[in-house]
């Protein structure tokens, strides 16, 4: 095979290779490319959901169910490894500490994976190459909770508390870019935040304050292209329809980029590769089934694309 060689890096079938001949480890994509996953929640006519639905990135359609949670899940948060989804904490109907996961390769149920440090609810996901992470929320016997926890993708087991949040809340959004995790807004018994916390992947410390939303707000949903940030809907403390956006490359504030179809809160969020989802959730009262879809590439409102099988709200959301 072919072997060449430019400023100190081996090239061999395409493949970059640090000099000594290792492979470096692949960047991280957080975005999925085949589907979006909605799981659990809460609908008024039954309480809570365990119903885990799937739509398709690659067409505009409703949604599938194709499997269940353990439980009746919901103020959950959603993690994505390149194979499994995640469902950490919640209530399930009491709170819970329970990591679930579901395969992406295989329309499945759920299966108990491991423990979270703290029974959480209303806490944010974020997901690594390598790892899965909740910030925030409320804990039993805590509180509002400012902890960032983390656990492995590559083997079941419990997550670790690795560092805290610049401040105590519940009810924030979460992203993710290659390199760190976020969370932006959130709520503490009535006091709205406008903060956007970034923490690092690559070693476990607390987060910093890196910018600032364009107001105060909570129960959003929050989506990730791979240069930026997206936060859909929310609280402010009446309810909005504003898409936000902010910068991975550089820390700094968010700008209103477009509009959802309606006013949304308590929504899930999805990234594909090309387009920010938002699905269910509750407008004006009304508890909602609608997948919602906006561009990565041009600032633009977003558009109705399909149906979940059942209206509901405190959802969360993956991506395969």
């Amino acid at each position: 095979m072919p072997i060449l060689i430019s400023n100190g890096v081996v090239m061999t079938g395409g493949v970059n290779l640090i000099p000594g001949g290792s492979s470096p480890s692949p960047s991280h994509v957080f975005q999925g490319s085949n589907f979006g996953y909605t799981s659990g929640g809460y609908n008024p006519a039954q309480d809570g959901v365990n119903i885990i639905d799937k739509f398709s990135f690659t067409s505009d359609a409703d949604a599938t169910d194709v499997g269940d949670l353990l439980n009746d899940a919901f103020r959950t948060a959603g993690q994505s490894s390149s194979t499994n989804g995640y469902v950490s904490g919640g209530l399930a109907p009491g709170a819970s500490n329970v990591i679930q996961k579901f395969t992406f390769t295989s329309d499945a149920n759920a299966t108990d994976v491991g423990d979270l440090v703290n029974a959480t609810r209303y806490m944010s996901g974020q997901s690594s190459g390598t790892n899965g992470y909740t910030s925030g929320g409320e804990a039993t016997g805590i509180g509002f909770n400012p902890t960032i926890e983390k656990f492995a993708f590559a083997s079941d087991g419990n997550a670790s508390d690795i560092g805290d949040l610049t401040q105590s809340a519940d009810r924030s959004a979460g992203q993710s870019s290659s390199a760190s995790g976020y969370r932006s807004g959130g709520d503490n018994n009535g006091t709205k935040y406008n903060t956007i916390d970034k923490f690092p992947f690559a070693s476990d410390s607390d987060a910093t304050d890196v910018g600032d939303l364009s107001t105060t707000k909570s129960n959003m949903s929050g989506q990730s292209s791979t240069a930026s940030g997206y936060i859909s809907g929310g609280e402010t403390p009446s309810d909005t329809n504003v898409i936000e956006k902010f910068s991975f490359s550089s820390d700094g504030n968010s700008t209103d980029v477009g509009d959802l179809i309606e006013v949304n809160v308590l929504a899930a969020g999805q990234s594909s590769t090309d387009s920010g989802y938002v699905s269910g959730g509750n407008s004006d009262g009304t508890v909602r089934n609608i997948i919602q879809k906006f561009s990565f590439s041009s600032d633009a409102n977003a558009t109705d694309v399909g149906n979940l099988t059942l209206s509901r709200l405190d959802t969360c959301g993956q991506q395969y």
